[in-house]
């Protein structure tokens, strides 16, 4: 069974920064096409950052140059590094997983559980 299990969420300052962690079970992260999402309240879920099986990287525009996805394929786990987080980050974070590469769509199969993200001004 495919278990995405997220962790280092948390509460910081504006400009600060977290690092979010997507460990994987179940199968072998590096033949799968992952990625983070999040969901603010009142807000549809939308994409952070996604990578494929090459390590290709796709970002959306908000995020562009201050988070970094990586994957440690050894450790079958997915990193989000956050820097110079701002008020409007502020969401649950979700992973997700596929076998299909959706770039930004919020169409992944596999996802999991969410870790907050609170980030203050």
């Amino acid at each position: 069974q495919v278990q995405l299990v997220e962790s280092g969420g948390g509460s910081v300052q504006a400009g600060g920064s977290l690092r979010l962690s997507c460990a994987v079970f179940g199968y072998t992260s590096s033949m799968y096409y992952m990625g983070f999402f999040r969901q603010a309240p009142g807000k549809e879920r939308e994409a952070v950052a996604t990578i494929n099986v090459d390590g290709y990287t796709s970002y959306a525009d908000s995020v562009k140059g201050r988070f970094t996805i990586s994957q440690d394929n050894a450790k079958n786990t997915l990193y989000l590094q956050m820097n110079s987080l701002k008020p409007e980050d502020t969401a649950v974070y979700y992973c997700a997983a596929d076998q299909v590469w959706w770039l930004l769509r919020p169409s992944y199969r596999y996802w999991g559980q969410g870790t907050q993200v609170t980030v203050s001004s």
